[in-house]
């Protein structure tokens, strides 16, 4: 188990609940505010954890709003979660722990500037299928599988924007762990870390579910963005130090 203070632990848990209660309230969020803040904090910290820790919540969301899932969508996005995540075992074998916060770094400076350009792309199954292998590959190496997609669904309706999302990164999240595993590429640490932050993942999302029409999404997209921006740079410079 990492040694972390008492302290920090219950920092890094605060940093999990409020990550997972964002993502239960816009669709995403989870990956993007955790895992460059946490890899700041302690790199042992991200992005497995968070990998391994989503899928609850994902479930969760993705059943709860199961009417408006956009069916179509999902199976063009998860066609290309497969090439995606070979595509991001590559990466994997070649990485280092500076390579890895750079790429992290750079792949949440990128969805930010992205996601805040108001961007709109229009679904087909060409862009889900490309949104899918771009997700494939930002999950299995740094547990960023959410902006590529969510360009996508933009100018939806939030419950679909949460279900279709939701649907989506359960199963390739699941690939992207499997994938991981086979290749040995989680760690028993990874593991335990994860336990530990499982339950405050459970709080925020039944936090999300009580308060989540009480906030404006566009809000909390804003601070979002604002979040993880300056995480992202604060591991870029780290990994260009």
């Amino acid at each position: 188990m990492i040694e972390l203070s008492p302290l920090v632990w219950v920092l890094v848990l605060g940093i999990t609940a409020g990550a997972a209660a964002i993502q239960g309230t816009v669709g995403i969020g989870y990956g993007l505010v955790a895992v460059p803040i946490l890899a700041l904090i302690d790199p042992r910290l991200s992005p497995v954890p968070q990998l391994l820790t989503v899928v609850p919540l994902t479930v969760a969301m993705a059943w709860n709003e199961r009417h408006a899932l956009d069916f179509g969508g999902v199976w063009w996005l998860l066609g290309g979660r497969l090439p995606g995540a070979a595509l991001g075992l590559a990466l994997l074998a070649v990485a280092t722990q500076r390579t890895l916060d750079l790429f992290i770094g750079l792949t949440v400076l990128l969805a930010v500037v992205l996601l805040v350009s108001g961007l709109r792309v229009t679904p087909n199954p060409v862009t889900q299928f490309g949104a899918g292998v771009a997700s494939g590959t930002t999950s299995l190496v740094a547990s960023i599988g959410g902006p590529p997609t969510a360009l996508l669904y933009a100018g939806q309706e939030a419950p679909t924007v949460r279900s279709t999302l939701s649907a989506v990164f359960t199963i390739g999240v699941l690939l992207s762990i499997a994938v991981r595993a086979f290749s040995n590429n989680i760690a028993s640490s990874d593991v335990m870390v994860a336990a530990v932050m499982l339950p405050a993942v459970l709080f925020g999302w039944a936090v999300s579910r009580r308060y989540k029409d009480r906030f404006s999404s566009h809000g909390v997209r804003l601070g979002v963005f604002a979040v993880s921006g300056l995480a992202a740079v604060g591991l870029v410079i780290r990994a260009l130090a």
